[in-house]
């Protein structure tokens, strides 16, 4: 009998220490850090074939690997992705996902430790975090393998950055042999870091200005981009919430910015500040080629937009940097461009008494005038020739770097 005791006894204990240990090991894996965004592309639904601009995607993915190049903003210890289905209308199979810094070695992705992740339809789910040093404005590549037929449902459009496409499941491959490029973003929505306590977060929230429309592909020469540039090693994250053809208050390339508001800046974990440039589209899709039946938008509809916003951030204690409309006489008129009637001297009025309204109101923390920056002295209509990306509407890299070395930055935050 005693011996069946004492082997009972070393039997719980047994049980006991494996418990302890598997606790101990729970613990020590728990996710304990501060989890900052580091770098994030805005999904947007994909629109159908009669739109102006052709959406330039596959329809599907099926047993394809995908992999994606991006640069984070601040740096950290850990890292894991966010993957979206937001705008997907059935369930999104991953069967493998991979991070690497580029050019260097990358580690394999879990999600609640499996290597596979099904995303509900309109959901989005996380990475499990792996171990690897990020460097501050350091580049990484997260591949995704897609092994059923999934359609291309959450994207961001104007990714300026080639995203390889090739065959079968090859997430862990050192190169890449593309059979195909697309210039979107596929499902990858976020990259997040655990950076150091305190750190805070900017996030740019406006459309394809900020999105950096016609900006040069794969440098990463967007105004976001080089103000990240500025604030690198000073444990602030800058988020580029731009959608081209985004608007204020209506749909088209994207949710209205009242209708994401929360997802892309709100939400976000440290938020401090968010620069709002975004309203030319409110003023010139109407009556040109992408909105040909519409009717004009009136300054006082959209300063009632921005009231809404400004109201919305600074309940939550977010200060709002508002930036005035930039210049657009001359937009899209290149010969060939398939757009019409996108400027008129009535929707430069409107945009005039916005800018008036932006810098006088005192209803912003603070304004950075953009306009002023990039305007030709001789001709304040228009952009200034040295930072037009040649379309009259977009900056080129010149501008962009004007515009983020113009920016205070202790106004952006808040400092004395």
């Amino acid at each position: 009998m005693n011996t069946f005791f004492s082997s009972k006894r070393r039997a719980l204990q047994a049980l006991l220490s494996f418990t302890l240990l598997l606790a101990g090991a729970s613990a020590q894996a728990a996710d304990t850090g501060v989890w900052t965004p580091s770098w994030t592309a805005s999904p947007q639904p994909i629109w159908g074939s009669s739109f102006v601009l052709p959406l330039g995607l596959p329809a599907t993915l099926q047993d394809q690997t995908v992999r994606q190049t991006v640069r984070a903003s601040v740096g950290g210890s850990r890292v894991r992705i966010v993957l979206s289905n937001e705008y997907g209308s059935q369930a999104l199979q991953v069967g493998a996902a991979h991070i690497a810094p580029v050019d260097g070695t990358g580690k394999a992705l879990t999600f609640g430790g499996q290597p596979a992740v099904t995303v509900p339809a309109n959901a989005v789910v996380m990475s499990d975090p792996v171990e690897m040093a990020v460097a501050p404005l350091g580049r990484l590549s997260v591949s995704l393998y897609f092994p059923q037929t999934t359609p291309l449902t959450t994207i961001h459009w104007d990714g300026l950055q080639p995203a390889q496409i090739t065959a079968g499941n090859a997430v862990s491959a050192n190169a890449l042999k593309a059979d195909s490029t697309v210039n979107s973003r596929l499902f990858l929505s976020a990259v997040l870091v655990e950076a150091a306590p305190g750190t805070r977060t900017v996030v740019a929230f406006g459309d394809s200005i900020t999105d950096g429309a016609a900006s040069t592909p794969a440098t990463d020469q967007r105004w976001p981009d080089f103000l990240a540039r500025r604030l690198a090693g000073q444990n602030v994250a800058v988020l580029n919430a731009g959608i081209s053809g985004g608007r204020v208050l209506k749909n088209h390339m994207g949710m209205n910015a009242l209708a994401r508001f929360d997802r892309d800046v709100l939400g976000q974990p440290g938020i401090a500040s968010v620069v709002l440039l975004m309203g030319i589209n409110d003023i010139s899709w109407p009556g040109s080629t992408f909105e040909p039946d519409e009717q004009a938008t009136q300054a006082e509809a959209l300063i009632a937009g921005y009231r809404q916003l400004i109201a919305r951030a600074k309940s939550r204690g977010v200060r709002i940097v508002g930036a005035t409309l930039t210049p657009f006489e001359g937009a899209l008129t290149m010969p060939g461009s398939p757009i019409a009637n996108y400027h008129s001297p009535a929707k430069d009025t409107v945009r005039q008494r916005i800018n008036g309204w932006i810098r006088g109101s005192g209803e912003f923390d603070a304004v950075l005038d953009f306009d002023a920056v990039v305007r030709d002295p001789q001709n304040p209509l228009r952009i200034l020739p040295a930072y037009d990306s040649g379309d009259h509407l977009h900056l080129g890299d010149a501008g962009n770097k004007a515009v983020a070395e113009a920016i205070a930055l202790k106004l952006l935050l808040g400092e004395r």
